[in-house]
């Protein structure tokens, strides 16, 4: 059996796809197509690959998904002929277990269906997803999540945000990348290892999200971008390129991420699972600190009583 190689930053959402109440069928197609028309050209197996996901993702999507993929396709020249004919063809019927997109309440008005907090597992891989996937993967992958019925990270509390807007705004000025990820740690909820990922990354999209979810001015971000790291700094083009992503960045999205990030350190506390059904119990006696022992100095020594004849 012929295994594909895999499309980067599609693995963490096809796991998303698949998980019961999360119907995200519709935004993977979208971005599995707009990540495969941005190369001209592809090797055979990456175009056995994308004909392999594209066609069974085509029969469970609305029509205007499908819509929207054929006019996107439609211009591509190295569209494979096996999909646009797909595309053209009239859709399936939808299946019985296709879970509902909405519902209607009871006067008759369409609800949009309730969005689902990730998993620990699901928020880690699509935290590894981010982090390798380029520049233009992590675009795609912030724009599902704007459309994913994905639950987004409680707002960080307005007076503690603006707070570390200014600290921040200040550390970076100096150039302290300790104390950028100290903030962070703290204004965020995350660990520290983590916010140094986001601080040190190269790219600069994890650190726009984690600015974005404490909503720092655009200003304060591009100024964040010149001088936290000299050479991002340096480089105009790309502190330009992320700035306009910043300014296209919704509080959602960046909240969305949030989630994920902290869900990921979910699963690092989830990887120990007790062996036996005592075997925590057995864990905290042998950490507890043992009785102090009276000395035999110190025992007292029972009186005798003299002996009479």
């Amino acid at each position: 059996m012929t295994t594909f190689p895999p499309i980067p930053g599609l693995d963490g959402l096809i796991t998303l796809s698949r998980r019961e109440g999360v119907d995200i069928r519709p935004t993977l197609l979208r971005v599995l197509t707009d990540l495969y028309v941005q190369t001209p050209s592809h090797t055979p197996d990456e175009e056995q690959h994308f004909v392999a996901l594209t066609s069974r993702l085509i029969d469970e999507v609305d029509d205007a998904t499908r819509a929207a993929v054929h006019a996107r396709l439609s211009i591509y020249p190295r569209t494979p002929r096996a999909i646009m004919d797909k595309l053209t063809a009239p859709p399936p019927a939808a299946p019985a277990w296709t879970i509902p997109q909405a519902r209607r309440d009871e006067t008759g008005d369409l609800q949009e269906a309730p969005a689902l907090a990730m998993q620990p597992s699901e928020a880690s891989e699509l935290n590894e997803m981010f982090f390798r996937a380029g520049a233009a993967e992590r675009l795609q992958i912030l724009r599902s999540l704007e459309e994913a019925p994905l639950k987004a990270a409680p707002r960080i509390d307005a007076r503690r945000a603006a707070r570390a807007v200014t600290a921040l705004d200040q550390m970076a000025r100096e150039a302290d990348l300790i104390g950028v990820t100290a903030e962070l740690t703290e204004v965020l909820v995350l660990p520290s290892r983590l916010a140094q990922r986001i601080v040190e990354d190269q790219g600069g999209e994890p650190l726009a999200c984690a600015l974005k979810a404490i909503d720092m001015p655009s200003e304060a971000f591009q100024r964040v971008l010149l001088f936290l790291d000299p050479e991002l700094g340096a480089s105009v083009t790309r502190v330009y390129t992320l700035a306009r992503l910043y300014d296209k960045l919704s509080e959602r999205m960046a909240l969305v991420m949030l989630a994920a990030w902290r869900g990921t350190s979910l699963a690092g506390r989830a990887k120990h699972r007790p062996m036996l059904y005592d075997d925590e119990r057995q864990r905290a006696r042998a950490t507890a600190q043992p009785r102090a022992t009276v000395q035999p100095a110190s025992t007292p020594l029972p009186s005798r009583q003299p002996t009479r004849g």
